[in-house]
């Protein structure tokens, strides 16, 4: 009998400790800086993936050299360097700058160009295929651990020139 005569008091007091708002623990928005220097920013797509891979494409026939042979070896040499590029995209990311113009509710211009920058290193040469009469592919891959490597120096690079 004792029990039923305090349980509504028990019942309001734990009522209320419940709705109480707890001290404020809102964190700080770490600086630009602390989030450059994390690896939070980098980690997830590399964390999924072993190896990076990346597919470049030069076609033959408009290379500016006189002699098939010629053009066939600019080929080969321009989709390295294309594979290079997207393989540079996946490790740094790209910059993209937009600009759209608009009068009288109508669209006037709407442009965009990309922009990527970084250094690779340790890529392994997959393939250098022919693709059809006249283009080749060209395939590189590159390890998990010279990605994260490449990150780290990058972001040490950042974090030097903003000093």
């Amino acid at each position: 009998m004792t029990i039923n005569k305090f349980l509504p008091t028990l019942l309001l007091c734990l009522g209320l400790v419940a709705c109480q708002t707890p001290p404020s623990t809102k964190a700080r928005p770490a600086p630009v800086e602390d989030a450059l220097s994390s690896q939070a920013m980098v980690s997830p797509m590399v964390d999924k993936r072993e190896t990076l891979v990346a597919t470049g494409y030069a076609v033959i026939s408009v290379q500016n050299a006189r002699l098939p042979a010629q053009q066939r070896l600019l080929a080969i040499r321009a989709s390295k360097l294309d594979a290079y590029r997207a393989l540079t995209e996946q490790v740094y990311g790209q910059q993209l700058d937009a600009n759209t113009t608009i009068a009288d509710m109508t669209v006037m211009s709407d442009t965009f160009r990309a922009r990527v920058e970084g250094v690779v290193y340790g890529a392994v040469l997959v393939s250098i295929t022919p693709v059809g009469n006249d283009t080749y592919e060209t395939t590189l891959s590159l390890d998990k651990g010279i990605v994260n490597e490449l990150r780290q120096l990058y972001i040490a690079h950042l974090n030097n020139r903003r000093r």
